[in-house]
């Protein structure tokens, strides 16, 4: 479900995995036909109880993200 309780038709997803932490990259369309990216950490807190985070990227942001990523992964690389 997205943030206003309707289920969003999901797109993609893709899931990375590191330790006990697991990431998930998803891009989901909204009832309105409005895509839109999420990313969302999700780790281990206790057995079998994860804690979830997400943040929603929208497309008129979604240009400048994917640079500002672009660029901090040439920094880190």
């Amino acid at each position: 479900m997205d943030e206003n309780g309707s289920k969003a038709k999901e797109l993609f997803n893709r899931m990375v995995k590191a330790g006990r932490r697991t990431y998930f990259i998803t891009v989901k369309e909204a009832k309105n036909n409005k895509k839109y990216l999420t990313l969302t950490e999700s780790k281990l807190v206790e057995q079998n109880k994860f804690d979830r985070s997400s943040v929603m990227i929208f497309p008129e942001k979604l240009g400048d993200f994917a640079s500002a990523f672009a660029e901090a992964c040439q920094v880190a690389a």
